[in-house]
Parts: structure tokens; sequence; C-alpha cells
């Protein structure tokens, strides 16, 4: 059955309206699957600049009829291909006949060419996935049953097994007896001959190299039963027939087989009893399973670091975790000038302008809290002694559940041979780039990742090696969380045993990305867990080679992004980067440096790395938003992992010579470990590098260490009461959503949270518009929003709670886009206003803001702070020398509350400035200067909530730390915007500056990057040119006196989405505001 031309398989919407773009003509169209039922297929034709969609259903009978439309009497059709022909003619309820098919493009035939490694073997060919007919062009064949049809359905059923099946060499000549020889056994079956011959050559063949593995495996066997008992284990008569092993038949294989089974099953019976029998005859006593104890961690040994106190003391500080104290000691002293216990300290605060320095504050007495800085010798050092610190607190702590854990993830291209003895500085993060201190490299991690691709060896060896190198090296027994291998390609994730029990909900899954999505020399292996109440996705992937395939590497990424089953079922749904709090993301991605060789071993021997990552190819497609939306990756400065010749790091080997010519591999980063996160947890890269001792592979080894903020299986206080004022409540006052489809579609919101009991869903859209072509602008009041219900209603389990929003189609069910919100910043009487990008199959699909807030009730607002909470950082503003502090006066150097974001007047994308006649340029202007911080602020957030998380200095919880990426701490600026007081927040001053974005927001951009921000740049400017112009100001940015006004004269249009009403902040809270705008006024004018 051959697909017809205009059937595009599991292309996503955005795709399809894409095609129909630019074929341009209205009655065009094509069938795609549909994304919310399986089975059904999306019929999109493109009516006046329009993408209409129309569900095609399949019945219980297998008949296919589009969705039932008003007025018109559904018509049923046994293939896609009659149906399409009937709507070809008008009068049947489109909005335009079918008129002009937009054929799929062809894809080429290409042989998958492993640059890295020339041994890699393939399995024979496999069907294609659509089981063409010859001859077949015009969609399936219909016809009477006969012996070609029955084969091609058996073909179909084998080719969806094979996705699923590791065994793809056997699935190979399965394919080819169901292509040329089951006609012949069909017909031997009907002239009465049971005997299927043409199978059983087929499973002979197929089995071949079945013998001699038996064959070993069977003499080893009859050997270790010789030795236990030797009469009684007479010649396998098997053997005596080793000689017809070279002319093999069904019967002796299943000889053998019994064999071995009969051996397997007998052998461990006979060891026990001789040993018993040994034990009896010389008296020996057998040990108490009690007295058995696994062996004991090493104890963590006392470390000194040696610092700077003041402008000229030296000092050492001596950590010992295991007693909980820190003692400190001037140099020349040989006791310890004070010694200050775990519980005495207070707070840790780093330095950003100065990467080795670092801030304690610790109890002097019961009224007074002491502050000193200390100077290390650098910065690896100064993180090694706060990792103490921190593992101190983890350790003396009441908690019965964690808060923090550290997540070890590597990833390695073994390049088909075998590791070395010693894995060593592998898996404990030393060598080139930032890596871990020596004090601190030997400090087990929780959880350990461990993705490798070419990689030889069996999946339980495999395992046990890595176990027993873990033993080794930390004296403790790893637990198996879970093993996924997809031919070369596997990932182990390991655990320390007290966390087993936290371990739950796992899953596993695999992609093939190889010649036509078959073969499983490229693809993607991933595991998923829960760990408490946190959920946790890894993805080990190998994508396909060769400098000049970009684009099928961004292919592979869409396509495991799609295909990838992982996470809680109930968001299957959701794009695969929003399901869970933190996914990692890691493998050789075969992304190369688009530089001469030459060029880039230039730059390699004088370490300028970041010359290199101005032309890397995966740096240079996430810039363009192709891949990894929103991700995060650790600085590199480590030189590229790839390609160096075997058993030495001193040169690389770019040349690669083959029977059709030199192939260039240039050294390349292609190892990578990303991640992305939630909005607002705690996640910290402590480290990002690579080995440079283990050189059996022509890839080095990299490795990333992390510190993850978890949340535990929360227990309240309080049994939850039945009356209203003691339950919490989510409210939405408005929601304005902007997507990326050319579609007019009437769409509705559902919310998904693990703190709600189901799912939720709002109305339809109260308005809409589609003004400039290929947007939709949706709005939605509070009438169409639910108000969300948690089950449980508790301030320090809300904190730690996300919503996922989906925007559907009325009409389809079909996702337009998918978003994550942090209900951290939400928590509040008043209405806080939220911003955040919409994603849907790796892409970006358009943009959401509006006002919310999460009421919760007064005697559940008691909260503590987490172990992580505890180490900040100080901004260049507030760094001065304290000597002492008395305790009240310690919020004077915290900063602002992140329960109090600032507004966002306008919309961060650039992409959709349009929508309020911004040109997209102005968002390269340069940064406006900040408001200034007061204490006020801080009292302004006590009145809403008092929870000591809200008066803390800016811990790791806040810009710094979410998803742990430099690039969050950039904002685009935005345009002024008339003067109105924004409840909840705290106000630019006069609104003359850029507004920041809120908080839950994901919302980031390049600077260096004006490109399509993922979105149709030319329709952007097609709308920019049709904006009516009217005069402004003077002195605005629109004033046409300015030169930049003179070239962007344009209209402002009214935003849709209006704040809260004006009794939301009338009374004390809003004088105050006005006080303080209008003594902001007054500085910065």
């Amino acid at each position: 059955m051959t697909a017809a031309s205009w059937y595009h398989r599991d292309i996503s919407r955005v795709v399809a309206e894409d095609l129909l773009a630019k074929a341009g003509k209205d009655g065009c169209f094509l069938v795609r699957d549909s994304e919310s039922v399986s089975g059904a297929y999306a019929l999109c034709l493109l009516f006046q600049r329009h993408v209409h969609t129309y569900r095609i259903l399949p019945d219980e009978e297998g008949l296919l009829s589009v969705q039932t439309i008003q007025g018109i009497q559904a018509k049923c059709f046994r293939t896609l291909t009659d149906l399409i022909g009937a709507y070809q003619q008008p009068n049947n309820g489109l909005v335009i006949p079918l008129l002009y098919p937009v054929n799929r493009a062809r894809e080429p035939v290409e042989e998958d060419s492993d640059g890295e490694d020339g041994r890699a073997s393939h399995p024979p060919s496999l069907v294609p996935h659509s089981g063409i007919i010859a001859g077949s062009t015009s969609g399936w064949v219909t016809a009477q049953p006969n012996k070609a049809q029955i084969s091609q359905q058996l073909q179909l059923r084998l080719q969806e097994q094979v996705h699923s099946s590791p065994a793809s060499d056997f699935m190979g000549f399965m394919a080819d007896y169901l292509s040329h020889h089951l006609q012949l056994d069909l017909e031997a079956l009907r002239n009465g001959n049971l005997q299927l011959r043409h199978l059983s050559t087929a499973l002979v063949t197929a089995c071949r190299g079945l013998h001699s593995e038996i064959d070993f495996t069977l003499a080893g066997l009859e050997t270790l039963a010789k030795v236990f008992d030797p009469p009684a284990s007479p010649r396998s008569p098997v053997r005596e027939q080793g000689l017809l092993a070279s002319d093999p038949d069904l019967e002796l294989l299943l000889s053998k087989i019994a064999t071995v089974n009969h051996l397997l099953s007998s052998l461990e019976k006979k060891v026990l009893k001789t040993l018993q029998e040994t034990v009896i005859k010389h008296k020996l006593a057998l040990p108490s399973m009690a007295a058995v104890h696994p062996p004991a961690a090493k104890p963590m040994a006392v470390q000194s670091f040696e610092v700077k106190v003041g402008k000229t003391q030296r000092a050492s500080l001596t950590v010992d975790v295991e007693s909980g104290t820190m003692a400190i000691t001037k140099r020349g002293c040989s006791s310890p000038e004070e010694t200050i216990s775990q519980d005495k300290i207070l707070q840790l605060i780093k330095y950003q302008s100065m990467q080795s320095k670092v801030r304690l504050v610790y109890d002097r007495d019961q009224h007074r809290s002491l502050t000193r800085d200390f100077i290390f010798q650098n910065a690896r050092k100064r993180e090694a002694f706060c990792q103490l610190l921190q593992l101190m607190k983890i350790q003396h702590s009441n908690l019965d559940e964690p808060d923090l854990i550290s997540v070890y993830v590597g990833t390695w291209n073994m390049g088909s041979a075998p590791p070395p003895r010693s894995m060593a500085s592998w898996l404990t993060s030393r060598g080139l780039g930032q890596t871990q201190d020596e004090t601190t490299a030997g400090i087990p991690h929780d959880i350990y990742v461990i993705g490798t691709q070419e990689n030889s060896l069996g999946d339980r060896e495999w395992v046990e090696f890595l176990r027993a190198s873990l033993k080794t090296l930390m004296s403790i027994d790893f637990r198996v969380v879970a093993l996924q291998c997809l031919w070369s390609i596997k990932i182990v994730v390991l655990v320390k045993p007290e966390h087993e029990r936290r371990i739950s909900h796992v899953n596993t899954s695999s992609v093939k990305t190889g010649i036509a999505n078959t073969l499983g020399n490229k693809g993607a292996v991933g595991v998923s867990f829960l760990f408490n109440g946190t959920s946790f996705g890894f993805v080990n992937c190998h994508l396909a080679s060769g400098s000049e395939k970009t684009h099928r590497r961004n292919q592979n990424y869409s396509d495991i992004l799609r295909s990838l089953v992982l996470g809680d079922r109930r968001l299957s749904s959701f794009d695969l980067t929003l399901r869970f709090t933190h996914l990692f993301w890691f493998g050789d991605l075969n992304y190369r440096l688009d530089m001469e060789v030459q060029d880039i071993l230039a730059h390699v021997n004088k370490k300028e790395f970041e010359a290199l990552l101005a032309v890397d190819q995966l740096t240079l497609e996430r810039e363009k938003n192709k891949v990894f939306l929103r991700f995060s990756e650790g600085d590199i400065s480590f030189p590229p992992t790839y390609r160096y010749e075997r058993g030495s790091r001193d040169s690389y080997v770019w040349q690669k010579f083959k029977t059709t010519g030199v192939r260039i591999n240039v050294p390349s980063w292609c190892d990578r470990i990303l991640w992305k996160s939630h909005p607002e947890t705690h996640m910290l890269c402590n480290s990002y590098g690579c080995t440079d001792d283990i050189v059996t592979s022509d890839h080095s080894p990299v490795f990333a260490t992390f510190e993850v903020g978890v949340t535990s299986q929360f227990v309240p206080r309080k049994v939850p009461g039945s009356s209203p004022e003691s339950l919490a409540c989510i409210e939405w006052d408005s929601v304005e959503v902007i997507v990326k489809t050319a579609s007019r579609s009437k769409c509705y919101i559902e919310f998904h949270s693990y703190c709600l009991e189901e799912s939720q869903r709002s109305g339809e859209n109260s308005s809409q518009s589609s003004d400039i072509p290929g947007f939709l602008k949706l709005s939605w009041s509070a009438k169409q929003l639910p108000v969300l219900s948690p089950i449980l209603s508790d301030l320090e389990y809300l904190l730690d709670q996300h919503l996922l929003l989906s925007i559907k189609g009325m009409d389809s069910c079909e996702s337009y886009g998918e978003c994550c919100i942090a209900m951290r910043s939400m928590v509040g009487s008043l209405a806080q206003q939220f911003e955040t990008f919409l994603f849907h199959r790796g892409e970006e699909t358009g943009s959401m803001r509006g006002w919310m807030k999460v009421r919760v009730p007064k005697d559940r607002r008691s909260t503590r702070e987490r172990l992580y909470e505890w180490i900040s950082f100080e901004t260049d503003e507030t760094e001065s020398d304290f000597p002492t502090l008395s305790k009240p006066a310690l919020r004077a150097v915290r900063s602002r509350p992140l329960s109090l974001p600032d507004a966002a007047g306008s919309y961060t994308n650039p992409a959709y400035f349009i929508f309020e006649g911004v040109p997209n340029t102005w968002a390269q202007c340069p940064r406006l200067p900040e408001p200034p911080y007061s204490q006020a602020s801080d009292r302004q957030a006590d009145r809403y909530l008092d929870h000591s998380p809200c008066r803390r200095l800016q811990s790791l919880t806040g810009a710094q730390a979410c998803s742990s990426s430099k690039e969050q701490l950039q904002r685009s600026p935005h345009y002024s915007v008339p003067e109105t007081i924004s409840c909840g927040h705290q106000l630019s001053p006069s609104q003359i500056g850029r507004h920041k974005r809120p908080k839950s927001a994901i919302l980031t951009r390049h600077p260096q990057t004006s490109g399509d921000c993922s979105l149709t740049a030319l329709h952007m400017a097609w709308c920019l040119s049709d904006v009516d112009t009217e005069p402004h100001k003077r002195g605005s940015c629109l004033d046409p006196s300015q030169p930049e006004g003179r070239k962007n004269l344009l209209r402002h249009t009214r935003s849709a989405l209006e704040p809260p009403p004006q009794s939301c902040w009338e009374g004390a809270g809003s004088q105050r505001d006005t006080r303080r705008l209008n003594r902001a006024r007054e500085k910065y004018h």
C-alpha cells in the first residue's frame, strides 16, 4: 500500500501550515496524522490565507468520515483516497473544494555513513515503512484479498514490530521471506503440503550464527558440570554430532538448546549439593547472614583551605563534615581562633564580581550575628568549600527527606572499543574544563546517569563494570534504577542505596533515527522517574554524523522529541521538554565546527574557545531556535572532544581515508550535555568538562555534575478542612495568547498539575483577532477561566507546584502550544502578572501572558527555608564590608523577594512587538538603569506572605539559578507604556525604563540574534510596512524628530490584556506605591 503524495504522515501542524502558506492558492490541501486522536487524520485546507482543519475519524468498522459539519450528512469511505476524491467536488460542506494537493517532498535515500567509526556494521535492509506497491501512485490499493495482499499485510505487521524489537538482524531475514518466499509456501499449502519448506530455510539461515554461540556456551557448561559431578555428567550427544554444525538444521539446533536448558536448570542444584556435602564432610561452619555487612562508605576526611581575610591577613579554614564544625585558624597559630558549628551558620553569600570571594554569616550569640569575608586561591576552591558546608548541613539536618541532591551525567562515544581498566577520572569529574576540586572529587553523587554510544560491551557486563568502578571509588554498592539500550546506544541510571525507595514510576523508551528511521545505529534511549515529588527525564542520543548534515541532525532531534515515550502518560499531549521538572539531554550530538581544520587547531592551541563556539553548529542552531529551545548548557572551557588519535590526546586525526575518497572530520564538540528545568526550580551546574587520560576511543568522555533541588511527598500539618475559607484556590483575571497559525479556530485552555485532582479546561476564548497574517491573537476573561482548587492548601506545598497549560482548538482538539507557570511567584492576595513562551513538538509557537493569583488561607502559610536557600549571590550594589550586623539588620542586604516580580507591560518576545506597534529592531536598544532597591519592597512582600523564603537574599532559586543559565539573566528591553500602576508589583520609576519580565517566565533572547525568533520574519516585515502612522509626543521613542522615530512611525495598537480592576489595589498600599513612584521620578529626572 503506497501513500498518496498529499499524505504527509506525522508532520506537525506548524509544518503543515507553512507548506500551505508556501503554496499560496485557495483550495490547496494536504492530509497529516491527527495529533489528538490515534489512528485519525487531519485535513488541512487553505482558503483566504487561513488554514481550516477538519478531522477525519475512523468508525468501528474502519470506515473514514470527515467530522460532522453542521447541516451536512456525514459520508463514509473505505479509503482515504476515496474520501479525498469525493471532497474534490463542490458542495460537500468544506469552505472550498479540495483543488490543489500539496505533495510531500521526496526523501532522498542517503547512506548514513558514520564518520566516527568505520567498523560499525548495519543489519540487512528492512521493508520500506510504507510497504509500497509497485505501480500504485494514487493512494491505497483496495482489491480482493490475494496472496500478494496477505504478504504485504504481514510485512506491515513486521514493520510495526521492528521499531520495538532489538532483533533487527533476524527481522531482516524475515522481511526477505515475507517479500519473496511467503507466496511459494502459500501455494504449497493450497496443494496439501503442510511443510513450510521456505520458512524452515529462512529460519535456518537466520539462526546460523546461533550454532557457534551455543557450541561455545555448551562446552563451558559441560566442563563446569564435570567439575562438580563427573560421574553424573555424561557427554552430550550433541557434542558427538558437532561435525554436523557445518550443515545445521532445526532439529540439531533444538537439541542443542534443550541440552543448554537442561544444564542451566540442573547446574545450580548440583553446585549447591556439592558445597553442602563438603561443609558437612569437613565440619565447616556456614557464616551467618546477619554477620555479613556491606562495606561502609568512606568517612569524609577533614579538609583545609588557605584563605585571605581582610587585606593582608592569612588564615586556614578547616571543614569537618563528620563532626559538623568549621574552624578558623590564623597563620602562625597552633590553635583555632574560632570554631563554628553547622547549626550556627546562617548564610553563605557568594560574590559575583570576585569569583573567589565568599561571605559567611553566623551566630555569635543569642542577639548578634557576625559576617566574615574570605578570599580563596581560586573559584574552584571556593566552590569546594561551599559544597562541603552544604554537605555538612545536609548530613546534620533533621529532615526525613532531602531537599537537595547531586546528579552526575556522563556521555562517551566508546568507538566500539572496550573501556580502560580504570575510569576514575570520568566518574570523579577530573580532567579539563570546569572540574571538581580534589577536595570534593571523592564525594559520591546521589544519582549517576551514564550514557554511551558505540558501546560494544554486553548490557549486563557494562552495568556490572560501572557498579564495580563506583564501588572501588566510593565504597558504595549503587543500585540499578534502569538500563535502556538501542543497539550500541546505552543509558544506565544508578542511585545510592538509601534513595532506592524514593524512586518510583520508572519508564524507559527508545527511538531509531537511522536510515528511514528503522535502523538503531543512530537514535536515542531515555529514562524517566520520580524522585519523591520531583520528576526527572534523561535522554542519551547519537545523531547523524557528517559536517554537512546539520539539517538532518535537527530532524533527528525533532523525531526523538516527538516519538520518545517518557513521563506521566496524562501529559503525553505536552511537549516532552515540559513533562519533567528537570530534563537532561546528552550524547554524541555530532554537531561540528564550521571552520577550516588548521584554523581550528590554531585556536585550540591558544585555548581560544570563544572563537570556536562562534562557529559551533549546535550553538548556531540553538540561536536560530531550531533545536533545544530554552535548554541550558554549561560554559565550555575544554578543547573539542572529537576526533582524537586513539591511544593519545596529543593530536587530532581529521582525515579518514575511504574507498570513496578522503573524508574530513574537523575537531568538534560532538559530545554535549544540556538540560532544561521548570521555572523557579533549583538547578546549578557545578562542573562541565572532559577527561584527558582515557584514550581508547577517538572521543573523550564528557561529564557534568549538578546540584538539584527536590521536593518530598508533602504531608500536611493540619487535616484539610471543609470550609471554603480554609482552602486555597487559583484564580485567573485574564489571559492573552498569540499563536503562530493561519487558523481562525476558537480555542480553549487545558490546565494540568500534580496539585490538581484532574485536568481542567476553560471555556472558548472571548475574543480573537487575526489582523496580522500568520498570527492569531486570543483572549480570555475571568468569566471563561476556571477557578482551580489544589488538593492541598499549605503554602509550603504550593510554592513547589507548577501549572502546565495547553492551548487547544475547539474543532480539532489539537494543541497550538504549551507552557509552564511556576506558582511560587503567583501566591498572594493581589493578582500577579506572568508571561511565557508556548512550545509544541520542539518548536516555539507563540506567547502567553495574563494575570492570576494563588490564594492561601492564613492558617496554612507556614513554611520553612530549603537547605539550598542559605547559599546566595551578592550583587555588586550591596558588596561592602560590614564587620558586624545585628540580627534584624540582616534583611538590609537581601534582594527583592521572588514572590513579587516586576510587571511586564509589553511582550518580552520581540517577535510580538508588532501587536503593539513597536518594531522588532528595538529589541537591540541598550539597557536602561534598574530601579533602586529599598527595604519597602520587603515590607510590602511581608504584607502578602509572612514566610521566610520571601525575606531572603536573592538565592539560587531566583534568576541566577532558574535552570542555572546566564542567558536567563538577559531580558529584552521594552518600550514605554502609558503610566499605570500594576497591582501587586514593584514599579519601575516613572515607567521610563524597560519592564523586567516576571520571574515565572522562561523568556530569554540572545542579544546577538536578530534572526527569525522561530517566527516568520517576512510576516513581520510585511505587517510593519502596512501599519498606519500617526504623530507622537516629542521626546518619545516614536518621535518623528528622532532619527529612529522617522524610520519607524507606527500606530500603537491597544492590547486586549487589561490589568485587574482599580479596587484590587486602592487603599494604603497604592498610596505607598504612588509615593515611591513619585520619589523615583524625582531621582531619575
